[in-house]
């Protein structure tokens, strides 16, 4: 919802990240922003990689079969098809704007594989931690074609697709009470503007991936390049700007989960014990 300045204090960017190239799957190319050294994690988010080539060699090979326990990825395209395949029998398509986001549980293994040979493969896989409760939960998915991801223009000149939270009534259909997450996908015109109001006490970022924006107002107003995350701090209303040309960027955030958290590959759980038991149990074929 669009807020006034007396609503609550302006959010700030509290730091700055760049994206470092990377290579995941079988060679699949890619800027990893969230699981670098620069910023390890974000409770509750694990990992953030943005992949974005047109190049097919760069992607071609996609991520055959792995396993994970203990956490979510939500996988978000903008470009290009990707075919996803699971051992509990689960198949099926990303196009270009849906999304896919899946309650790993107690383990799954499975593969995402580009449907096409050429042309433009861009999207985005977040990784969201479970709290211990739920890290041995059957697995699910949630996945919704863009047709069911409402689009939403709540000022001059700026369009929000609302994939999980609310934007002036409008709820994505994204649903997670552990985490009660925001994921939403923002196109600001040249000089446009807008005001959000973040949930209290969620862990926060946005990352510019078209064109560069300015996050906060005033003295606290810093420009976010393309390509680049800022981590959010201080206030729950949140002010993003679009410069001298047109710009797209994710805002995301969730309730941060403040546990134990010990991660070894595709494996997320609260001690060492719990991952050496995934090691075993992946091993014995129980996933």
């Amino acid at each position: 919802m669009a807020t006034h300045a007396n609503d609550s204090r302006n959010a700030h960017v509290s730091r700055l990240v760049r994206g470092q190239p990377a290579s995941d799957g079988a060679g699949v190319r890619l800027t990893r922003v969230i699981g670098s050294p620069m910023l390890p994690d974000l409770d509750p988010f694990l990992l953030l990689d943005e992949f974005g080539t047109d190049k097919p060699e760069d992607y071609l090979a996609g991520f055959p079969d792995h396993p994970h326990r203990g956490f979510e990825t939500v996988t978000y395209m903008l470009d290009g098809r990707m075919r996803h395949k699971d051992n509990h029998g689960n198949e099926g398509v990303l196009v270009p704007g849906s999304v896919q986001w899946m309650t790993a549980g107690r383990g799954l293994v499975h593969s995402e594989m580009p449907e096409q040979e050429e042309g433009r493969m861009r999207g985005f896989q977040l990784w969201v931690n479970l709290p211990a409760r739920d890290k041995m939960t059957a697995p699910r998915y949630q996945e919704f074609a863009p047709e069911r991801i409402p689009v939403v223009q709540p000022a001059e000149g700026v369009s929000v697709k609302v994939i999980a939270g609310e934007v002036d009534g409008v709820a994505g259909p994204i649903v997670q009470p552990a985490t009660d997450p925001v994921y939403l996908d923002i196109a600001l015109e040249a000089g446009a503007a807008w005001a959000h109001r973040l949930p209290e006490g969620h862990s926060a970022f946005a990352y510019a991936y078209e064109g560069g924006v300015t996050v906060g107002e005033g003295e606290d107003a810093r420009a976010l390049p393309v390509q680049a995350l800022a981590v959010l701090a201080g206030g729950e209303r949140l002010v993003v700007a679009a410069g001298d040309g047109p710009a797209r960027l994710i805002l995301v955030a969730g309730r941060p989960l403040r546990e134990p958290v010990v991660r070894h590959g595709p494996f997320v759980m609260n001690s060492k014990q719990e991952v050496m038991q995934a090691f075993i149990d992946y091993q014995e074929g129980r996933f």
